[in-house]
């Protein structure tokens, strides 16, 4: 029987570079490719090319990489080489220093044409990291220097490519062929990472409920993020970050991840609130927490019609007489406006006009039925504005005291009590006699809106006979404080 041959005799490696005009696949172009096959030792050919991006390259960009936009003007587009690059690397292991990058911007060039590129990548960071552990740095001008490397244009196409090959060989000339051969048949066989994480962190996540977090230098926190699978949520955002620039460049910030586990799903989502709002991570969207919510309340003025007004001081245990909570006075002010269109109600006495003689805007638009002239019945008015109102009431806590939220995990035996009061998530317990022993915090807590709506679906919506509720004593309850 014929032996097989090995991955570095059977395999032909494209070590490729790309320069581009910015860091975002999604809105930056590829302005120069080079490539070179090696195959069990030898270089068995090269193919490189210049592109014209379609785009202006910068000025910054033009003196880190010597290409202008004059020099690529009469160059081909993407397009016109896409057919001939697909088939230069059909079968092929792609090379890369930070492979992540370069491959990102290839699928992201083929998507555009409406094609999948895939490949099978080798990262030269991940390498190096994989032989040489003892040392911090990795970056192409690191190995150079730290191996005694030729010289070579940085920031071309094809000097960069030599500096990979001569890295990749040097390595085989040090190591020997019996210890590289293994390490690259690992790193081919992982799941796309990015280079500065190990391995190793990733597969110890466990596959349960929880909140993850990502950190990047000096332990700056990038990402919070929550999921009934913590291992497989995170390798979702690394199956996907070529198609985001900002997911590209969390993910090439990230250097440690951590998480804590949870009972079940809605733990997860109110750990994951609390997270955010009170540790601001970078590349969260609700990393902001209004500065302060605004509501809406009813009340009659001396004619007996019902009138709208923005309220600020809201208080927890009488929602039931607020009408929505928005997070900007702009955003309640255009609820309004949504609610006078489409339910004919006068712009005066929702506080869309100022006060004073004469009808209103909507009247001679033919959208108010006369209630600012008295002209439209006060019960019929009214009656039509509780209906308006009606789906925007805020619910009032239901029970005398705090309640206890069970979330039991079959798979992990493991239970949370999750103590609610007024819509507000005090505390996470974990066992009985936690909860038999509960104080209420001495300092305020803070009313959320996401929370409650969050709590509101869980406790009375559709999904409330999901968890088992026990009712706590009616004890001295928290301090609120209104955000």
């Amino acid at each position: 029987m014929a032996k097989k041959p090995s991955l570095l005799s059977g395999e032909t490696f494209a070590f490729l570079d790309i320069e581009t005009t910015g860091g975002n696949p999604q809105r930056d172009r590829i302005t120069e490719i080079g490539i070179r096959f090696w195959r069990d030792g030898q270089v068995v050919g090269e193919w490189q090319t210049l592109l014209n991006p379609e785009t202006r390259i910068s000025g910054f960009i033009e003196q880190l990489t010597s290409i202008s936009n004059s020099l690529v003007a009469d160059e081909p587009v993407f397009a016109d080489i896409a057919n001939e690059l697909e088939e230069q690397l059909r079968g092929k292991v792609l090379v890369a220093y930070n492979a992540r990058f370069d491959y990102g911007f290839l699928k992201a060039e083929f998507r555009r044409l409406g094609h999948l590129f895939t490949a099978k990548v080798l990262c030269t960071v991940r390498l190096s990291r994989a032989l040489y552990p003892q040392h911090k740095r990795h970056n192409m001008d690191a190995l150079m220097a730290r191996h005694n490397l030729p010289q070579v244009q940085r920031h071309r196409a094809m000097g960069d490519v030599a500096a990979m090959l001569s890295f990749f060989e040097h390595v085989l000339a040090e190591r020997g062929a019996e210890t590289v051969e293994p390490v690259l048949a690992t790193l081919l066989q992982r799941p796309s990472t990015p280079s500065h994480v190990p391995a190793e962190m990733l597969r110890d996540l466990p596959s349960r409920p929880g909140v993850y977090r990502f950190y990047g230098d000096n332990d700056v926190l990038l990402y919070v993020g929550k999921s009934t699978n913590i291992a497989q949520r995170v390798a979702s955002h690394f199956a996907g970050d070529h198609q985001s620039g900002k997911a590209l460049r969390m993910s090439e910030s990230l250097r440690r991840v951590a998480y804590t586990e949870t009972a079940g799903e809605l733990g997860a989502l109110l750990f994951e609130l609390k997270q955010i709002k009170n540790l601001s991570p970078l590349y969260n969207r609700r990393s902001r927490a209004a500065k302060s919510l605004v509501s809406i309340a009813l009340q009659a003025n001396a004619d007996g019609y019902l009138e709208a007004g923005l309220a600020r001081e809201i208080s927890p245990d009488r929602l039931g007489d607020y009408f929505g909570l928005f997070r900007s006075k702009r955003d309640a002010v255009n609820a309004l406006r949504g609610i006078a269109s489409k339910n004919d109600l006068c712009g005066k006495l929702l506080g869309l006009e100022p006060q004073g003689p004469g009808p209103c805007f909507q009247r001679s638009l033919g959208r108010c039925k006369g209630a600012c002239e008295g002209a439209e019945d006060v019960t019929r008015y009214n009656l039509r504005m509780q209906i308006a109102f009606h789906n925007l009431q805020l619910k009032t806590w239901p029970w005398a005291g705090p309640v206890a939220l069970v979330e039991h995990n079959k798979a992990t035996q493991r239970t949370d009590f999750l103590v609610v009061w007024n819509w507000i998530h005090i505390a996470t317990l974990h066992s009985e006699q936690d909860l038999a022993d509960f104080e209420p915090p001495t300092t305020p807590v803070t009313f959320d809106l996401d929370s409650y709506k969050l709590l509101a679906k869980a406790l009375l919506g559709p999904e409330r006979h999901h968890h088992r509720v026990i009712e706590m004593p009616a004890i001295h309850q928290p301090s609120v404080v209104m955000p």
